[in-house]
């Protein structure tokens, strides 16, 4: 192994790569470890006080400046650079403790919405169970449960969609109608929708699937590619929870959504092979979500297609199947680089995306792989604050070195939770 590379301050000059051996709150830049791009950041380094600064060459552009021969028989510092401004220093200290709000905001929004969404997660659970044996006790639950995220969402804030993490995934077959109550829902919202219309997005996608109640349990779950009889059995759910619904006398809306939620627009859906304008506009939105998270969350994880690739799906080889006005806003809002989405950022540090906020898709907040720093308390980086850096392209974790992909732990299954931003919007 390679010693590492050490120099004075004095030796800084623009293109060097270092990587600071400090306390990541202790210092002011962004990040430990980047290259350096400007005289104010060399002026900043050399204000630390530190009497040598590791660099890494193989990502330098240059060499560093020649140490003076007083420098190297001393051991000191003589071609320092005049001292930096203390309000230079106040200014970098005082935008470090901003991230670090920042941060400490974004975890307990996290921590939020896990606590959240376990509780939707058993509520969903429960009334799932129940639907037949107190059918109008669950209904009323399930109304109750979509209210409350109704009037969370019609507000006049952002809503920011939150990965969540495996441990409080839940059980797919649980967590899949409610993934795609949140993401149509959000949807709703953005196409500007009246309330009761997004309601009954809401209570539509709960219930989406209960005709697969009617299902043998294995096939529900079986993780192997379906054979043809399997298949046909399958796609009978929508049959199923359509006479389901007829029995829970459920209003037209929610049966129209159960009935076509897998028909698509250029015919190629069932039960039906309905076109366009034969397939209720709900039931369109619902499509959109209901596709995106079957992509991402197949039975078995090893199939599943990353966020990224689910929704370049969606646009490229299968956007005929869409309406085009919901397919269009909900890569908008999702972002290009959609929550659970491996990046690599302008300055080349690679980071998985946990947040998107829907006004912002471009911006979405970013967790960052950094070995300095414990993976418990991995920096938390909102793009939108930091104007410097931006998102270059996306990786799929099996490019990932094993030590980074166990930093930044992508998640086997996509789980989604949302919260709406402080303050006005």
């Amino acid at each position: 192994m390679t010693a590492p590379t050490y120099i004075a301050p004095a030796q800084l000059c623009v293109g060097l790569y270092v990587r600071l051996e400090l306390d990541w709150a202790s210092h002011p830049f962004t990040f430990s470890a980047f290259k350096i791009k400007s005289q104010a950041q060399i002026d900043t380094l050399r204000s630390l006080g530190l009497s040598q600064i590791r660099i890494i060459p193989s990502r330098s552009d240059c060499a560093p400046l020649a140490a003076s021969k007083l420098e190297a028989e001393c051991g000191e510092d003589t071609a320092q650079a005049p001292p930096v401004a203390a309000a230079t220093i106040s200014d970098a200290i005082a935008g470090k403790r901003q991230r670090l709000e920042r941060i400490g905001k974004q975890r307990a929004a996290i921590n939020e919405c896990e606590k959240k969404l376990l509780s939707t997660s058993r509520s969903i659970k429960n009334l799932t169970r129940n639907l037949f044996a107190r059918p109008q006790e669950s209904l009323k639950e399930a109304a109750e449960l979509i209210d409350g995220m109704l009037d969370s969402m019609l507000t006049e804030r952002d809503i920011a969609i939150h990965l969540m993490s495996d441990r409080v995934g839940g059980e797919d077959v649980y967590q899949h109608p409610l993934n795609v109550a949140i993401l149509a829902m959000m949807l709703g919202k953005q196409l500007k929708l009246p309330a009761d219309d997004i309601r009954n997005l809401g209570l539509g996608a709960l219930l989406h699937d209960i005709g697969k109640l009617e299902l043998p349990e294995n096939l529900q779950r079986k993780t192997t590619p379906l054979s043809p009889a399997e298949q046909n059995l399958m796609e009978r759910h929508v049959l199923h929870g359509l006479e389901l619904g007829k029995k829970l006398e459920l209003p037209r809306e929610i049966m129209a959504i159960i009935f076509h939620h897998h028909e698509f627009v250029d015919g190629s859906g069932y039960p039906k092979g309905l076109k366009g304008p034969e397939i209720l506009p709900l039931a369109k939105i619902i499509s959109v979500a209901n596709t995106y998270d079957n992509l991402c969350n197949r039975p078995n994880p090893r199939d599943s297609a990353t966020p990224y690739e689910a929704l370049a799906s969606m646009f490229s080889s299968q956007r005929a199947r869409f309406e085009p006005a919901p397919l269009n806003l909900f890569i908008r809002c999702m972002g290009v680089y959609p929550p659970g989405t491996l990046v690599q950022l302008s300055n080349n540090a690679l980071g998985m995306v946990i947040a998107v906020n829907a006004s912002q898709p471009l911006k979405p907040c970013v967790l960052i792989y950094d070995p300095s720093i414990p993976k418990r308390e991995a920096v938390i980086l909102d793009l939108e604050a930091e104007p410097e850096l931006q998102i270059v392209k996306s990786i799929h974790p099996t490019q990932l070195p094993q030590e980074i992909f166990d930093y930044l732990n992508p998640r086997k299954r996509m789980t989604y939770f949302f919260d709406v931003s402080p303050g006005d919007a």
